[in-house]
């Protein structure tokens, strides 16, 4: 049997504490998982060294981003360490409805936003193994200061206290072995019955037509 393409997407909602390594998780993730549209938050932060526009972050100012707000253009957004994230909902509805899975890399506020909106999202929280290894992540970045790291720390705790509200909780002690966690729960969470009655249907349906075909009369039967 070959496969089709699925009727409607999975979204996908990865979260975490900053310097947990998610962008390197992610980076992983769709060079095996190339059929998963991974959506590109809009933030009103300056890019690090080194990310590109519409690549790692839309990029924008604070009056766009608020304009987006008042719009009602944003699936989830959220304010952290002064700077505003948040989600595009048509680009996402427009994947799902296509049929194509979709990968968002948000935090704990947002990811709250998008289960209220979407209860059939599937929610992962990735862990650091301690938070001395996250905290010696954090400046091995060396892009933050001392004050920035702390209030980054602080709201990591936070952010870690709140990881029960996920479906699947990893811990990224090391990038490949994470990535194929996240790759296993996605295919468990895809064969749920939800997803996988249209399937159940087409094998009805063929066994149904089967039948009438078998049980019909033939020409050389006819009277």
């Amino acid at each position: 049997m070959t496969a089709c393409k699925k009727q409607k997407g999975d979204l996908i909602v990865l979260s975490g504490p900053s310097g947990v390594g998610k962008s390197t998780v992610i980076r992983e993730l769709l060079l095996i998982r190339k059929d998963i549209h991974f959506s590109v938050s809009y933030t009103t932060r300056a890019p690090r060294t080194g990310e590109q526009d519409g690549v790692n972050y839309n990029f924008v100012s604070p009056a766009e981003f608020q304009r987006m707000v008042d719009a009602e253009e944003l699936l989830e957004h959220a304010e952290y360490v002064g700077h505003n994230y948040g989600t595009s909902w048509k680009v996402i509805r427009d994947h799902l409805d296509q049929g194509d899975d979709v990968l968002l890399d948000i935090d704990v506020q947002g990811a709250i936003k998008v289960r209220e909106r979407c209860p059939d999202a599937v929610s992962i929280f990735v862990l650091p193994p301690s938070l001395e290894e996250l905290a010696r992540r954090l400046r091995a970045r060396g892009t933050d200061d001392e004050e920035v790291i702390a209030q980054r720390l602080e709201r990591a705790k936070e952010e870690c206290r709140s990881c029960n509200i996920y479906d699947y909780l990893v811990v990224n002690s090391e990038v490949s072995h994470t990535v194929q966690e996240i790759l296993s729960i996605l295919h468990v969470y895809s064969m749920r019955t939800a997803r996988r009655m249209p399937l159940a249907e087409r094998i009805f349906q063929a066994e149904t037509e089967a039948a009438l075909t078998a049980s019909a009369p033939s020409e050389e039967t006819k009277p």
